[in-house]
């Protein structure tokens, strides 16, 4: 019980304090920032929208609707995919390039001093092992 608590309760703090600094400083939330990841780590800046909300665990009305309002900010676009012509995707664009660049030194910041720094290298492991395989028990179910 104490390991479930304090893992719900650290959990949402860091996640609501990462999303706060991210609003406050750079006018986007910690789901746009990891969208904006996803994409820029793809070969031509793009994802179909279903494989990008499977990426990101969010339902695809949701990313809809988060992309639509991305998409107003001029961080992204969506555009059909010319495998099939039938599925939409989502292309980062040069505003949401230069936005990533300018949140992520901070990101990065916060997420070291509130997680990386503040546990010992072998928790810090510990912790990737435990959640990849969480990841892995979850995903094959």
């Amino acid at each position: 019980m104490r390991a479930w608590r304090n893992y719900m309760d650290g959990s949402q703090r860091l996640m609501d304090r990462l999303n706060r600094d991210l609003q406050a400083k750079h006018d986007m939330t910690l789901a746009d920032y990891r969208i904006l990841v996803l994409l820029s780590e793809s070969p031509d800046g793009a994802s179909r929208m279903s494989d990008l909300a499977d990426g990101i665990l969010s339902s695809r009305s949701r990313l809809t609707h988060q992309i639509r309002r991305m998409e107003e900010q001029g961080m992204v676009t969506r555009d059909s995919c010319v495998e099939d012509g039938r599925g939409v995707r989502a292309v980062i664009t040069d505003e949401g390039l230069r936005r990533l660049a300018e949140a992520a030194p901070m990101h990065v910041r916060e997420v070291r001093a509130n997680l990386v720094d503040i546990v010992t290298k072998h928790q810090l492991k510990v912790l990737g092992d435990v959640f990849e395989r969480v990841n892995r028990t979850i995903e094959s179910r």
